[in-house]
């Protein structure tokens, strides 16, 4: 299988982005797994620290290696929002490709010598590892919002902040705060509102760090705003909110069809469809070609 960083080179240079999905149960790795095989592109498969605790740090990792074996296309797998050097060694040692490292709610010095620490750790277990740093607020949770989260005190990246924080961390990425925002709000479920993302700054911090850029939250962005991003310099986009919207509003309505039934495999497909035509629609619109920002 091709390694990331060289999926991440190639796709960047035909001016598309790779698509980051989280799973917390065998539903959803299965709808998005089989999506990017149907739609032939690569994919990364998210967990946070919550969704590995779920199912399982070494469990996932064989799992999706089960899958990796049944598959051409490459696959890769991320600890996502590592908040802890543990949890991190024990991503690394369970074979992840990538450990999003997320001490962003610490004072940017602390924010710093802690993800230059944990860097240094996960490569020593395996070199080849990316590692990725995260700076600037864009809330927690991926989950249904009353309201934006922080609107008053939202702190953006800048491009001189990101440029010393990749020179002092060596991570091989890095996640910035450019209006995006973790969850959605109630207003996005059914697309009345859109987050719209500020496309100079994520260029100028394309330009001063030099280094790939992962958009996290980005369930309800507008699709425009996905393809000026990506022109501007956005490498990873993670999707999160959309796929358990789909994953509950799917499982409640095929339990009111079926209140009789009790057996999960009769009961779950119509999850897995639902869950694929939100990965399906991200992953043509990521994989699209987009003319590069200038």
């Amino acid at each position: 299988m091709d390694s990331l960083r060289n999926v991440l080179t190639r796709l960047e240079e035909g001016g598309a982005a790779l698509g980051h999905f989280n799973v917390a149960d065998l539903v959803l790795l299965k709808a998005v797994l089989a999506t990017a095989d149907e739609i032939r592109v690569p994919v990364i498969v998210g967990a946070s620290e919550g969704e590995r605790r779920f199912l399982g740090t070494r469990q996932l990792a064989a799992l999706l290696n089960s899958f990796r074996g049944e598959s051409d296309l490459p696959i890769f797998l991320n600890g996502d929002h590592t908040h802890s050097l543990t949890m991190a060694i024990e991503a690394a040692k369970a074979g992840f490709d990538l450990v999003g490292i997320d001490f962003s709610a610490l004072p940017f010095d602390q924010n710093v010598s802690r993800t230059r620490e944990a860097v240094e750790a996960l490569k020593a277990i395996n070199p080849a590892i990316l590692v990725e740093g995260e700076i600037g607020d864009i809330g927690t949770g991926s989950e249904i919002h009353e309201t934006a989260q922080n609107e008053l005190k939202k702190t953006l990246t800048t491009p001189e902040e990101a440029r010393q924080f990749v020179h002092s961390t060596g991570v091989d990425i890095l996640a910035p705060a450019v209006g995006n925002m973790h969850g959605m709000i109630k207003s996005m479920l059914e697309g009345h509102t859109k987050k719209h993302l500020d496309v100079e700054r994520i260029a100028q911090i394309k330009k001063a760090t030099a280094v790939f850029l992962t958009l996290h939250g980005g369930s309800g962005t507008a699709d425009e705003d996905f393809r000026s991003a990506i022109a501007a310099g956005i490498n990873i986009i993670h999707i999160n909110t959309e796929l358990r919207v789909a994953w509950r509003r799917s499982l409640e309505d095929s339990l009111v069809k079926q209140p009789n039934e009790v057996v999960p495999y009769r009961i779950l497909p119509p999850v897995i469809d639902s869950v694929k035509q939100v990965v399906s629609s991200r992953l043509k619109l990521f994989s699209a070609p987009a003319a590069r920002a200038v």
